[in-house]
């Protein structure tokens, strides 16, 4: 299964949680705490607006998301990152801000919100590889599919949702970053992640226009799709106690809308996650 970008970008309906109730919010609730996280990502509120298509892989997923095999992946897959970004040799942004005006528990703060990333985007890069992977028709599990539990701590250093830069909330040199990034990256949104460093503005322009030049480059691709391809092998092998499986995930997306809409719709998270895992591991590095 290849890193695949859609021809034509796929609209997504991602529905905030303020806007949410009823099974939608028990959902987000319940998602939440089992992958310890203080929000929803855009990808799985995007994966919500197909609800048939959402309860069956949530079904199936949620004692794996729960289970020691998820969690030591995603500890896998931070430190691949790290280990990864590091060799497009980012460079220190301390300095800079220090001569900014940014006092040291400023920093901390832009740092705890980078962890906080650091820790979810993994487990929807392998939510969305799960989705896609059986959308396509293939499967995961092993022969006794036992999901231990995970009984240790993946907490974020973020103990509540990230304040976001909106568009409307932001001046025009914000604004005409967020242009950037969308031209940049060839997506018709900015992603949550960018808004909430955009929260430091001055940060956030040093940031974005010493990483511009590594995009698209053949070093940060290929660690794109080394992520990509580490992500799928785990994924591989996950255990899988309810059998979830290709033929029931792709007959309840097909009634939420046409297969092929739901299936883009996971090869554009599935590819924009690893760049986006990437960019933020750049961004740790600098700090």
């Amino acid at each position: 299964m290849k890193r695949q970008l859609p021809k034509a970008i796929p609209a997504i309906h991602p529905l905030p949680e303020h806007l949410v109730d009823s099974q939608r919010l028990a959902w987000y609730q319940d998602m939440k705490a089992v992958l310890r996280m203080p929000s929803m990502g855009v990808v799985t509120m995007a994966f919500s607006h197909y609800p048939n298509f959402f309860a069956e892989l949530w079904r199936g997923l949620r004692p794996v998301c729960a289970s020691a095999p998820f969690n030591e992946a995603l500890v896998r897959l931070q430190e691949h990152s790290d280990a990864q970004a590091a060799t497009l040799a980012p460079s220190s942004l301390e300095a800079a801000l220090g001569g900014l005006g940014y006092a040291p528990g400023e920093v901390d703060g832009i740092r705890a919100v980078l962890e906080a990333f650091h820790h979810s985007n993994q487990a929807y890069l392998l939510i969305a590889t799960l989705a896609r992977l059986l959308l396509e028709g293939g499967r995961f599990g092993d022969e006794r599919n036992v999901a231990p539990p995970f009984y240790g701590e993946q907490a974020t250093t973020q103990a509540a949702p990230a304040v976001l830069m909106e568009a409307h909330h932001a001046d025009k040199p914000t604004r005409e970053l967020y242009a950037d990034i969308k031209t940049t990256l060839g997506v018709p949104f900015v992603n949550t992640e960018y808004r909430a460093l955009a929260r430091w503005p001055s940060y956030f322009s040093l940031a974005w226009g010493s990483l511009r030049p590594q995009l698209h480059s053949a070093p940060h691709e290929a660690l794109c799709t080394a992520l990509h391809e580490e992500a799928l092998q785990l994924c591989r092998h996950f255990p899988n106690p309810e059998g979830l499986d290709a033929a029931g995930l792709k007959h309840a997306a097909s009634q939420d809308a046409a297969l092929a809409e739901v299936l883009e719709v996971s090869r554009l998270f599935q590819w924009l996650l690893p760049g986006l895992i990437i960019n933020l591991a750049y961004f740790r590095a600098q700090l």
